[in-house]
C-alpha cells in the first residue's frame, strides 16, 4: 500500500494491519455506541428542525469517512448539540417556512463545511483547534445549552413557540404557560425521572435509548396519541439515497460565512473530545488530519441526505468505556443503524416529542461546565468575564452570531497579550538566579544596573509600549544607572518597527549616560545580522553577552 495513499486515508492502513484479537471488543464497543446514537439522532434530528430519519441518515456515512480518513481511534462522529443548534439558525432564516428548501439548504451548509474544513487542513490550519480558549469555549457552550432548553421547553409543555433567541423565547413561554397540554407534560416529566433513574439502574444501557422504548410503549399502549402527545410520525424505512445538494446561487455567500462558523465550532469541538481520548489511551492526534477527515465526514452526511456533524463526545465516552480499540467500533455502529433502518423503524414512529425533548434538555445541561466557571471564578476573575461575554453574546445576538463574537472576542484577547506582555525589573538571588524583584522579596538589584524582562516579541503593536515600560523601569532605577540590561530570551521576535524602536531607545538613554546591553540570544542575533547585511547597513552598537550572569559579571567590573 502506498506511503501517499496512507497519508490521505490512514484508516486504509488500520483495517489492512487490523487484528482479530480487537474484533470482539471493537463489536461491543459498536453496538454500545449504536445504542446511544439511535436515540441522540432521532432527537438532535428534531433540534435542527428535520424528520428524525435525517439523524439517522447523519450517523451512518460519517462514520464510515472519518474511519477512514481521521487520527483517533476511540472518537465518533455524528450529530452534535452544538452543531444542531447552529445548523437550524442559519437555515430556518433562509428557509422562511419551505421544508424542502430547508433540506437543501443544510446539505449545502454541510457540503460547504466538509469542503472549508479539507481547504483549511491543506493549509494546514489545524492550530485552529487551539484558537478559541477554553473560557470562550466553555462560555459559548454554555450559551448553546441555554438555548437548546428553552427551545425544547414548548415540546415538553405541549405548545409551540415561534420566537426566535433566548429571552424572546422566554416570554413567549411564560405567556403561553396556561396553554400547558397535562398529558404531554406527563410525559415528559416522567422521561426526566428515567433519564434520572436509569443510569443507577440499568448502568450499561444508555438512559436516552430507555426513555424512548418506554415513552414510545406508553403511547402505543395508552393511545396517548389520540389524546394529543405528539409523536415523530412514521419514519421511512431504508438506506439514504445519495445525492449532490444544490440551491440557489443567492444562499451560497450567506451559507458560506455560517458554514465556516460551523467548521470552526464543530473542529474545536471535535479536537478537545478526541485529544482527551488521545491523552487517556496514550497516543497523538494530528490536527490537520482530523480536520481533513471532519471535513470528509461532512460532505458524507451531505450527500447522503444528513446534515452538520461533529465529534460526539457521549457516544465517543461510550466507545471508550465499552473497550473500543479502533474505528472499526465506528463502522460497526454505523452498519448496525443501516440495519435498523432497514428493518426496525416501525416503533420509532410512536416516540413522543415530549420525551426527545426530555432527552435535548439532559443533553443541554451536560454542555454547560459549572464546575469550569467555578474554577475560572477562583482562578482568574478576567478570565471568568471572558466567559460570561461568550455566553451573553450567545443570549445576545443568537448562536451563529456568536460565533463571529467568539472570533473577535478571541483576537482581541490575542492581541491583548501580545501588545502587553508582562514586564519585569529583575534582581539576583544568591545561588537561584535573576527573578522579579516585585514576587520576591529576596531579590536583590545590582547597583547601576537595570536588568530588564520583556516577555514578548518586539513588534509593530507593542513596540510603543516597550518603549514606555523601558523608560519607567529607568526612571525608577535613578540617577545612578550606567547600564540598561535588555534579557533577551523571553523575546521571540523583532520587526522592523522593534528594531527602529530599541535604536531610538539607545539614542535617548545614551543621551542620559545610561548603555543598553542586551543578554542572551548573542549566536540568534550574530547570524540575523550576517543573513541580512544589517553590519554594513547600519552597524550594531549595542553590546551583547550571552547570558544575565555573564552581563552582569561583566559590567559589575566596569563600575
Amino acid at each position: 500500500m502506498s506511503g501517499r495513499l496512507t497519508r490521505i486515508a490512514p484508516g486504509l492502513l488500520m483495517l489492512a494491519r487490523y487484528r482479530r484479537q480487537d474484533f470482539p471488543h471493537d463489536l461491543r464497543a459498536g453496538l454500545s455506541v449504536a445504542a446511544v446514537a439511535l436515540p441522540v439522532g432521532v432527537a438532535y434530528a428534531a433540534l435542527a428542525g428535520f424528520s428524525p430519519v435525517v439523524g439517522l441518515y447523519a450517523s451512518i456515512l460519517p462514520l464510515f469517512a472519518y474511519a477512514l480518513f481521521g487520527s483517533s481511534r476511540q472518537l465518533v462522529v455524528g450529530p452534535d448539540a452544538a452543531t444542531c443548534t447552529l445548523v437550524a439558525a442559519s437555515v430556518a432564516p433562509l428557509a422562511a417556512g419551505d421544508a424542502q428548501l430547508y433540506m437543501a439548504l443544510s446539505l449545502t451548509l454541510a457540503f460547504l463545511a466538509g469542503v472549508l474544513c479539507i481547504g483549511a487542513s491543506l493549509l494546514k490550519l489545524g492550530v485552529l483547534a487551539d484558537f478559541l480558549s477554553r473560557p470562550i469555549l466553555v462560555g459559548f457552550m454554555n450559551g448553546i445549552a441555554l438555548t437548546i432548553a428553552l427551545g425544547q421547553l414548548g415540546k415538553i409543555l405541549g405548545f409551540p413557540v415561534e420566537a426566535g433567541g433566548i429571552v424572546p423565547r422566554a416570554l413567549e413561554i411564560a405567556q403561553k404557560i396556561g396553554l400547558t397540554h397535562w398529558p404531554t407534560l406527563a410525559v415528559g416529566l416522567a422521561s426526566f425521572v428515567v433519564l434520572l433513574l436509569a443510569p443507577k439502574v440499568l448502568r450499561r444501557v444508555p438512559a436516552a435509548l430507555v426513555v424512548m422504548v418506554l415513552a414510545a410503549a406508553a403511547v402505543a399502549v395508552l393511545g396517548l396519541d389520540e389524546r394529543g402527545v405528539r409523536t415523530v410520525g412514521e419514519v421511512p424505512a431504508g438506506l439514504p439515497a445519495l445525492t449532490f445538494p444544490g440551491v440557489p446561487l443567492s444562499a451560497l455567500k450567506p451559507l458560506l460565512a455560517d458554514a465556516a462558523g460551523i467548521a470552526l465550532i464543530a473542529f474545536t469541538s471535535l479536537m478537545l473530545t478526541s485529544r482527551s481520548f488521545a491523552a487517556k489511551n496514550g497516543y497523538e492526534i494530528d490536527a490537520d488530519r482530523d480536520l481533513a477527515a471532519l471535513g470528509a465526514a461532512n460532505i458524507a452526511a451531505s450527500i447522503s441526505g444528513g446534515f452538520a456533524v461533529s465529534g460526539a463526545d457521549s457516544r465517543t465516552a461510550m466507545s471508550d468505556a465499552a473497550g473500543g480499540r479502533t474505528q472499526v467500533a465506528g463502522l460497526v455502529a454505523a452498519m448496525t443503524i443501516a440495519l435498523v433502518l432497514l428493518f426496525l423503524t416501525g416503533p420509532l414512529q410512536y416516540v413522543p416529542d415530549a420525551a426527545l425533548g426530555a432527552v435535548l434538555v439532559m443533553a443541554a445541561f451536560s454542555l454547560v461546565d459549572i464546575a469550569e466557571v467555578r474554577m475560572l471564578w477562583h482562578e482568574s476573575k478576567s478570565e471568568f468575564a471572558i466567559c460570561l461575554v461568550a455566553t451573553l453574546g450567545v443570549v445576545a445576538v443568537g448562536a451563529i452570531d456568536a460565533i463571529a463574537f467568539a472570533v473577535i472576542l478571541a483576537m482581541l484577547r490575542f492581541v491583548r497579550m501580545v501588545a502587553r506582555p508582562t514586564c519585569e525589573v529583575l534582581g539576583r538571588i544568591e545561588g537561584k538566579g535573576f527573578h522579579s524583584i516585585e514576587r520576591h522579596a529576596q531579590a536583590l538589584t545590582v547597583p547601576g544596573l537595570c536588568l530588564f524582562r520583556f516577555n514578548g516579541p518586539v513588534v509593530f503593536f507593542n513596540a510603543p509600549y516597550f518603549r514606555q515600560e523601558a523608560r519607567h523601569a529607568v526612571e525608577a532605577a535613578g540617577a545612578g544607572l550606567r547600564f540598561f540590561v535588555i534579557d533577551a530570551i523571553p523575546i521571540t521576535g523583532h520587526d522592523v518597527t522593534g528594531r527602529a524602536t530599541l535604536r531610538e531607545l539607545d539614542q535617548e538613554l545614551l543621551a542620559r549616560g545610561v548603555q543598553i546591553v542586551i543578554a542572551g540570544r548573542e549566536t540568534e542575533l550574530m547570524e540575523w545580522r550576517e543573513k541580512t547585511g544589517m553590519d554594513e547597513l547600519r552597524p550594531i552598537k549595542v553590546r551583547q553577552f550571552p547570558t544575565l550572569a555573564h552581563a552582569v559579571d561583566a559590567l559589575q567590573a566596569e563600575l
